[in-house]
């Protein structure tokens, strides 16, 4: 009897990606089933992807701090199933995340997926697409025919900024990266013009200020920070773009070649530069609310119509160990978890 009583227990657990603190690397274990309150419900997931957020929520270095307390699902959206079988886009309730079999979501806080489009496909697009289309639109206040520049551009969401930026209207789409075997891919995807940030730092400069004289940047999306920015940023001194009733919006999103950058005051004194962040915590609650309502809608209506692309690597949930301690090379890495 009591083995019996054990059987029916164990089909009650789930397996999941467990962290248990912070810093450390989520394990392959099996766990409760989520314990689902008021205003939740129940979601069988499909697939979640590695992301930036999720490893920075991890070793606690993510600006968003709040309530972060071990141990923890990682994950924190991802592609899950209703009970009612809807299939849906959503975030999780911590400490569940969206690297398990099952997890807690708000109800109602979700977005469907369209028939058309794949499980790892839809994970894998709103956190880059979304970004893109929100640093754009909200931060940028891009309009028809602006030029722009991507930093960063053959990372996952500087390629899905390029074909965003060109979908919204962009004129001139220069990308600058490191990774030269995907320059081709970067013009396939809507760049016009590629700038290698593997060359000389002197060379880069005069290739900034050449570019800056010809076509300046309304927009500068940068990805990188660090020394990147700051080469750009010291190529950028002394070209005042007012006095040609224009602006450069310097726009900082990601740090991935540092998390600080020196700032020489001469930089803001002779530029007609205007420095700002794009992250969740510089988003007004009414720009949030249209990420479910209007943003992700529409970038799965894109990509349903092949007009969006992401490059994918999948895995089993029982690798998560080995996924999340590597680099996707370009790729987005999708956990597959039923």
């Amino acid at each position: 009897m009591m083995a019996c009583y054990a059987i029916l227990l164990k089909q009650f657990n789930m397996k999941a990606a467990v962290i248990h603190q912070t810093g450390g690397i989520p394990q392959y274990e099996e766990i409760d089933d989520p314990i689902i309150k008021e205003g939740q419900e129940l979601g069988f997931v499909k697939a979640a992807s590695i992301k930036n957020v999720d490893k920075s929520l991890a070793k606690g270095t993510h600006y968003d701090k709040t309530n972060r307390q071990f141990p923890v699902t990682a994950g924190v959206d991802g592609v899950a199933v209703l009970e009612d079988g809807t299939r849906v886009y959503t975030g999780s309730v911590p400490p569940y995340g969206m690297m398990a079999e099952k997890t807690a979501i708000i109800r109602g806080y979700s977005v469907p997926v369209p028939d058309g489009l794949d499980d790892i496909t839809a994970a894998a697009l709103p956190n880059p697409a979304a970004s893109a289309w929100m640093t754009l639109t909200w931060r940028g206040q891009l309009k028809q025919g602006d030029n722009v520049l991507i930093m960063g551009a053959s990372g996952v969401t500087g390629k899905m900024a390029i074909q965003i930026a060109r979908h919204l209207g962009a004129g001139k789409i220069v990308a600058a990266g490191r990774n030269e075997s995907v320059f081709e891919h970067l013009k396939g995807l809507g760049a016009d013009q590629i700038i290698s940030l593997s060359q000389p730092e002197e060379d880069l400069k005069a290739a900034y200020k050449k570019m800056v004289s010809e076509t300046p940047f309304d927009i500068v999306l940068d990805y990188l920070w660090g020394r990147p920015a700051e080469v750009l940023l010291e190529a950028l001194t002394g070209h005042d773009l007012r006095a040609e009733g224009k602006v450069t919006r310097y726009i900082h999103i990601g740090e991935m070649a540092g998390s600080t950058i020196q700032l020489p005051g001469a930089v803001l004194r002779s530029t007609g530069l205007e420095l700002y962040g794009s992250g969740g915590g510089s988003m007004s609650k009414e720009a949030m609310s249209s990420l479910i309502t209007e943003v992700v809608p529409e970038i799965f209506r894109l990509a349903t119509e092949g007009k969006l692309a992401i490059d994918t690597e999948v895995v089993p949930l029982s690798d998560i160990v080995h996924a999340w301690q590597r680099a996707g090379n370009g790729k987005r890495i999708v956990v597959q978890c039923s």
